[in-house]
């Protein structure tokens, strides 16, 4: 199927840390069908929206995610290995510092030509009409606000901090939203008007499954269909963790670990048990891969890329987009 064969749809990704590497395969299976107007996500999902705004295709997709090295992900604020972590957690609220996947994105993009969001515009006239011009773009990425309480869209919300969306580094947005709480320090968002600063983290603290994201608001009828993919859905009796060091320590240290790990991993389960957002979304089982584990070798790589792929193939087979309009919108495909 050449390029101008292949279908419109929007895709949205759930965040998930090292989980995320399933969201490539998945991806890839859908792009040999489908290709994507718009892209959001969380966390990793953010990550891997990006470079499909951005454009890559599925051979793209596969070769630009397998050239990240995963070890090199939890960096160390100062060369002293054993005190760093530490004295990053106590001052900067995180274990580690999150430069050099923040500089590795940026430059990945910045090798695709995307820099702000800003060469991520969008303009199309048959969008939803209550689409304002600061939310026409072809990535939306997801962060929590914790000083304002609130769950950011960007570049959709950098207008309400005094901010142009389009002068944004897009991989400053990617790195606010994979700021899981503890493990990566947060961002810090400062309104030039009066010189306020919010604390950004982790999408997923408040929307970690964003799939409403393109719903359109008006009364017509979508003109194509919003995919969701998700990762660990499946039933487990592992321990939820962002910090493993922490299942060793009793007490309070272990309780916070483990409410992160289920604000970040188990939000939106209630929202996608639904079974019209059932019908659109699916998720990959990424059991035995925990969220954090930035040691994770080529062959669990392969193993979780492998599940992804799957996954879509499963979900693919038993798609079919007029059913889903005459049961989750009360109309038929035009």
């Amino acid at each position: 199927m050449t390029p101008a064969d292949r279908l419109p749809a929007d895709l949205v990704l759930e965040g998930g840390g090292v989980k995320g590497v399933a969201l490539a395969g998945a991806a890839a299976e859908l792009l040999g069908r489908y290709r994507f107007e718009r892209v959001a996500g969380s966390s990793a999902g953010a990550l891997l929206a990006a470079f499909l705004a951005a454009g890559l295709d599925a051979g793209g997709v596969l070769e630009r995610t397998a050239r990240l090295e995963y070890d090199r992900v939890p960096d160390r604020w100062a060369p002293v290995p054993v005190l760093a972590p530490a004295v990053g957690l106590l001052t900067r609220s995180g274990l580690h510092p999150g430069r050099w996947v923040t500089e590795w994105v940026r430059r990945e993009l910045a090798d695709l030509g995307v820099r702000t969001f800003g060469d991520l515009r969008r303009d199309d006239p048959g969008d939803d009409p209550a689409l304002a011009p600061w939310q026409r773009y072809r990535l939306v990425v997801t962060a929590t606000d914790v000083t304002r309480g609130r769950l950011l869209r960007l570049p959709w919300d950098y207008r309400e901090y005094g901010l142009d969306p389009d002068a944004q580094p897009v991989a400053d947005a990617v790195r606010a939203s994979l700021a899981i709480p503890y493990f990566f320090s947060p961002r810090v968002l400062r309104d030039p008007r009066t010189g306020r600063r919010s604390t950004l983290v982790d999408g997923g603290v408040l929307s970690n499954f964003p799939v409403e994201t393109f719903d359109r608001t008006d009364a017509a009828a979508p003109r194509w269909p919003t995919f969701g993919v998700g990762v660990g859905d499946a039933l487990s009796d592992e321990d939820v963790s962002v910090l493993p060091a922490l299942r060793r320590l009793p007490g309070p240290l272990r309780l916070l670990d483990s409410l992160v790990a289920t604000t970040v991993s188990a939000r939106d389960r209630d929202y996608l048990a639904r079974p019209c957002v059932r019908r659109r979304a699916f998720s990959v089982d990424t059991t035995g891969t925990g969220l954090t584990e930035f040691d994770v070798g080529e062959a669990e790589r392969a193993r979780l890329v492998a599940a992804g792929t799957a996954a879509a193939r499963v979900f693919l087979a038993g798609w079919d987009w007029e059913e889903y309009l005459r049961a989750c919108r009360g109309a038929a495909a035009g």
